[in-house]
């Protein structure tokens, strides 16, 4: 069925398409952090055991860092999410052609080398998963596969400090419900499938999860039959109401994932007060959805007062150009800082980044693109960010994207990016920027070629 997974790339403008043949390659059995000069950055590979979650694909790293200012040791440790996908899910060509499957942890002291956590949760389907199918409602929303957006740290939102310090995930999910193909395509490029072809676990929505350590996760009930907190929009009334009053454009979708949410900081002018308010946006989603009348690929918006119950705000990024001209997703935000005399992160009182993965109209390849925001509603696109890998030896040269940006001590930010390449494999790289706006990848590891 090649027409399968060609027409999906063309929906999904996925550039992450699987392919089989490298799980019996050498290189793959043998897998090193830096094993050539064309892939000097890569942190993390999919796994070497067959039998992993994580053997066939892996992508979304969410990497979070943990340390104590106060003390004059080096006590950082970091932590990583990511989903990954393994030969035997989907085999049958049933599933979209995604990274998406299972969510799985690991850790570092430096964040450049990676340990998976073998063992996973106590209560998951498969062994080294953090969290796994949805093996207890057959009515979820999540059965089939499931894929990683965002992961809060504890203390970080006035949500989370109520309830005492858990961390909240932000996942997305597909169940086995069947939709048809013809429904993600251009008129122009229906005819390249049948009329019956159809596909499972397409109509992605998004939940929530919870973890005392970070480990083991429980799910948590949306508002949604399915248990999703947020679902495609498809009944016909664009225009809709806010909790304000205010009316709002939110065009039908036809999925909702690669959820990225932030809190929305109290300014001195509003209070702490102000956090009490149900009306205010303590928090905002951004997910990645596809419209359905246009077909375009879009990133949209959700605020909530909770972080658990959200209502939509419509669309935020459209494609616009060479670089997304073919689509909009997986994005990353993050306020924009600088280090103070002190030494210290100094975040200003107004400015956010986002990072998302543009498509090119021109060469259908992935790349991270930038936009910024003053108030987290509006967004100004600025361009790229980071390009595809230079020559058909780089690993990353067919695709980079799925970004994620965290500050480190020497005034640099990192950023952790899913790239893939020509063969079709699938890895995580790393790349260093002073001023989120200049990127160069960055040196993980030297090897020895002896090694």
């Amino acid at each position: 069925m090649k027409w399968l997974s060609f027409s999906l790339s063309l929906a999904l403008c996925e550039a992450w398409a699987p392919s089989k043949s490298f799980l019996s390659s050498p290189r793959q059995r043998n897998t090193r952090v830096y094993q050539d000069k064309s892939d000097y950055n890569v942190v993390f590979r999919p796994s070497t055991n067959e039998d992993s979650f994580d053997s066939l694909k892996l992508g979304t790293a969410r990497v979070h860092r943990y340390s104590d200012p106060d003390s004059g040791l080096d006590d950082s440790e970091y932590i990583m999410w990511y989903h990954g996908r393994d030969p035997k899910l989907g085999e049958d060509n049933s599933l979209p052609p995604l990274s998406t499957g299972r969510i799985g942890r690991a850790t570092s002291r430096n964040g450049l080398i990676w340990e998976r956590d073998e063992e996973g949760s106590v209560d998951v389907d498969k062994e080294g998963v953090s969290l796994g199918l949805n093996t207890e409602s057959w009515w979820g929303f999540d059965t089939a596969h499931v894929g990683l957006g965002q992961v809060l740290l504890p203390m970080m939102s006035p949500s989370i400090r109520s309830e005492g310090g858990v961390y909240i995930m932000y996942y997305m999910g597909g169940s086995f419900e069947e939709t048809k193909i013809k429904e993600y395509l251009e008129p122009e490029k229906m005819d390249m499938v049948p009329d019956e072809a159809v596909l499972k676990g397409m109509k992605l929505k998004i939940g929530t999860a919870i973890s005392q350590d970070g480990v083991t996760w429980g799910r948590v009930e949306g508002d949604d039959p399915s248990g999703a907190c947020m679902v495609p929009k498809e009944d016909d009334e664009t225009l809709v109401k806010n909790e304000k009053g205010e009316l709002l454009e939110v065009p039908q979708e036809l999925y909702c994932g690669w959820p990225e949410v932030v809190v929305n900081p109290v300014t001195e002018k509003e209070g702490d007060e102000a956090t009490k308010d149900p009306s205010r946006d303590n928090f905002f989603m951004y997910y990645s959805t596809m419209l359905k009348d246009t077909k375009e690929k879009a990133i949209a918006c959700g605020a909530s007062y909770s972080g658990f119950a959200w209502s939509k705000r419509g669309i935020v990024l459209k494609p616009s150009g060479p670089l997304d001209g073919a689509g909009c997703a997986r994005c990353n935000v993050i306020k924009k800082a600088s280090l103070n005399a002190d030494g210290l992160w100094e975040e200003g009182a107004n400015g956010w980044i986002m990072f998302y993965e543009g498509v090119s109209s021109e060469d259908g390849k992935h790349r991270i693109l930038a936009a910024e925001s003053d108030d987290l509603k509006s967004w100004n696109k600025l361009g790229l960010a980071l390009d595809v890998g230079q020559g058909d030896d780089a690993w990353d040269m067919k695709g980079v994207g799925s970004p994620h940006v965290i500050r480190l001590d020497d005034g640099f930010f990192r950023m952790y990016y899913t790239g893939e390449g020509v063969d079709g494999e699938t890895a995580i790289g790393v790349a260093k920027s002073v001023d989120l706006v200049n990127w160069e990848r960055e040196q993980a590891e030297v090897r020895f070629a002896f090694e």
